[in-house]
């Protein structure tokens, strides 16, 4: 798949050709991520079409992230801190079920192909790589606002979690979706200041948010947005 190197981002996109066109075009959708239609053109030419557009296309992008449904398969893009990285699909009979390794610019699944259900075992990967990730990389956000906030939580867990960024027992051990690693750190800071305060405030009075404000001012912003990323 062709790519765009974009300030220091890379732009991966399909170029379909249609004579029956006039002009270029670009369309960004998640699961087809961008794709540039055009009359016969060099791929120098591609390219520039796409670099010249190249705010719009990231701009599009950040409109069309949730949290991906469905099969994942090679050109699928992945969530991870904020940012969709292209999926490549390796098939390999020598493993027993699935790999996920990530290089800071791809996702690469390896799966074996004689699996009876494929999607099942590349699901459990990618589960085992969110858990391991959101341990190393929300763990010290947590010590962070720890120490910020005073707030101090009895233990801390990631866990899968249905229809919940996170949670707060009585017992004050505060829970975090593993899944929350998929999302930028600005929102990742929101869910764990939002649970610490919990510590405090167990229920969404208005004492909670005003000790949610104290830390984190624009707390109805993220919470919309946050609102809008699918679990």
């Amino acid at each position: 798949m062709p790519v765009v190197k974009y300030g220091t981002r890379e732009i991966y996109y399909s170029h379909i050709t249609d004579n029956a066109l006039k002009h270029a075009y670009i369309t960004v959708d998640f699961y087809e991520g961008v794709i540039l239609k055009s009359p016969a053109i060099s791929q120098q030419k591609a390219e520039e079409v796409i670099y010249k557009k190249g705010k719009w296309v990231l701009d599009k992008l950040k409109l069309v992230e949730r949290i991906p449904q469905g099969e994942i398969v090679s050109g699928s893009r992945l969530l991870y801190l904020g940012r969709r990285y292209y999926v490549k699909l390796v098939k390999n009979t020598g493993i027993r079920k699935a790999t996920v390794a990530f290089n800071h610019s791809k996702f690469t699944i390896t799966v074996n192909p004689d699996l009876p259900e494929r999607e099942p075992a590349i699901r459990e990967a990618l589960e085992q790589f969110a858990r391991e990730k959101a341990i190393i990389k929300i763990k010290p956000r947590i010590k962070k606002w720890t120490q910020t906030t005073g707030l101090i939580p009895a233990d801390i867990k990631f866990r899968k979690v249905d229809k919940r960024w996170g949670s707060c027992t009585n017992a004050n051990e505060v829970i975090i979706n593993f899944d929350a690693v998929k999302l930028p750190f600005t929102l990742i800071d929101y869910i764990v200041v939002h649970e610490l305060c919990h510590i405090k405030h167990k229920d969404h009075s208005k004492n909670f948010y005003q000790e949610l404000a104290k830390f984190v001012p624009d707390w109805k912003e993220l919470d919309q947005k946050i609102s809008g990323m699918k679990l």
